[in-house]
């Protein structure tokens, strides 16, 4: 007992201190990992907008339509075509050029489903989609399904890229939507499972087949889709029996199917399977319809 009294000082302060000494330095640990994943989130958001211009979308059109060619599982050369296009995405998109962190959905065939986010100053609110295709049929190259809503979407991320919508903004690339030899509706099911776990969505835009015009034709089996109010200026709400010619395997109606909001956004009807669909797109059409796009999302995502 003596001995415990004669204890030192020191040595009782260093035990009572030691615990406070192991809390403070344990919570500054914590705030410093916080504070700099926050400031590596903010690096992330450092994007470098390129403005809609019929040179670039020539540049990308060319790649898509006569270098690349063919894009699909139907062969091994359309299979690597299809995997060097997803690899075009991402470099465009991605923190080299745009800026954007680019987020790879595993899909049908390990095919990606390629995404990219604007973050909305309402995080609550729900989410606007834009959705295009990089495939082609088989045996053909793709221009208008879907070389031109690829480019312009493409463009249109780039365009949007330092905005500062109200809602969030997701734009995504599906690896099978035209060639029907592809498990399209298995990707379907992948899209509606990535988009219903980010809340019910605002708007679903489906952009194809982008380069027959400057204005834009909206369809949708959804009367009440937000972007049909929003069309003015920029285009027509159009029939989906008259743009779909019948055919219920557009990826807006095969997403209607699914209790989804969407609306297809192009410039034509739907290619049919006797088009050729070979020739290279008008660059500065596809890019004035680029820029109609550009404002109907903006629209839907402050509204």
């Amino acid at each position: 007992m003596s001995e415990l009294k004669k204890r030192p000082v020191a040595v009782t302060l260093f035990l009572v201190l030691l615990p406070v000494w192991l809390l403070a330095s344990g919570g500054g640990a914590l705030w410093y990992y916080f504070h700099r994943e926050k400031k590596e989130a903010q690096v992330e958001q450092e994007r470098f907008v390129k403005a809609v211009s019929s040179e670039l979308i020539a540049d990308d059109l060319k790649k898509f339509v006569e270098v690349i060619g063919e894009r699909n599982t139907s062969s091994e050369t359309a299979a690597a075509a299809l995997s060097r296009t997803s690899s075009m995405i991402e470099g465009l998109l991605g923190p080299s050029n745009t800026g954007y962190t680019v987020k790879k959905h595993r899909g049908p065939a390990d095919w990606p489903l390629l995404q990219v986010t604007i973050q909305g100053q309402k995080s609550d609110r729900p989410p606007v989609w834009v959705l295009t295709s990089y495939d082609s049929r088989a045996g053909s190259r793709g221009a208008e399904a879907n070389a031109t809503g690829l480019a312009s979407t493409l463009a249109a991320a780039q365009a949007t890229a330092r905005d500062k919508p109200l809602s969030p903004i997701h734009f995504l690339f599906l690896p099978h939507v035209n060639d029907s030899e592809s498990p399209v509706l298995e990707t379907a099911a992948k899209l509606h499972e990535v988009i219903k776990a980010a809340g019910a969505p605002h708007a679903v835009l489906c952009v194809e087949a982008m380069g027959s015009g400057e204005s834009l034709w909206l369809t949708s089996r959804d009367v009440s889709a937000a972007p049909l109010a929003l069309v003015s200026g920029l285009g027509s709400v159009y029939g989906a029996e008259v743009v779909c010619l019948g055919d219920d395997t557009d990826l807006a109606s095969t997403l209607f199917e699914m209790d989804l909001p969407a609306v297809r956004v192009a410039t034509r009807a739907m290619p049919t399977a006797d088009d050729k669909d070979d020739k290279l797109p008008f660059a500065p059409t596809v890019a004035a319809s680029t820029g109609r796009l550009i404002e109907l999302v903006r629209r839907c995502a402050s509204k």
